[in-house]
């Protein structure tokens, strides 16, 4: 009898601890290194710095389009991120669209509004 309770309060908590890394967002505070290319044949090399807070991400991007800050939203291992910048008078929304594949791996895609957009990766510095 105490074998059984033991074997099903072990299956239980493997339960327990699987729901809750399911739903905890992935971290990915921190400098990262991205490769950044566009449908047009642009290339850039940003680097990205994250700050976040369960699923809020705040932070900055310095790369060919200046530096910026950066807001965005962190849900399990899916990351949505980017800013706003003015090109040639007209403004313009960065969104970068990505899955965490591991602590030190992202990718995901770009778009731009009224401009290119691309596929990146990234890599944790």
């Amino acid at each position: 009898m105490k074998l059984k309770l033991v074997i099903a309060f072990l299956a239980l908590m493997s339960t327990v601890v699987f729901v809750v890394r399911a739903t905890t967002p992935a971290d990915i505070s921190g400098t990262w290194q991205f490769s950044v290319d566009l449908d047009s044949g642009g290339h850039g090399d940003p680097t990205f710095v994250f700050k976040q807070d369960k699923e809020i991400l705040t932070g900055t991007y310095d790369g060919p389009l200046g530096q910026y800050n950066v807001t965005g939203t962190v849900k399990d291992n899916k990351a949505v991120f980017g800013f706003e910048f003015t090109n040639e008078d007209q403004k313009h929304k960065a969104t970068y669209t990505g899955t965490v594949e591991s602590a030190t791996r992202m990718t995901g895609s770009l778009e731009i509004t009224d401009g290119p957009n691309g596929k990146w990766t990234a890599t944790k510095k």
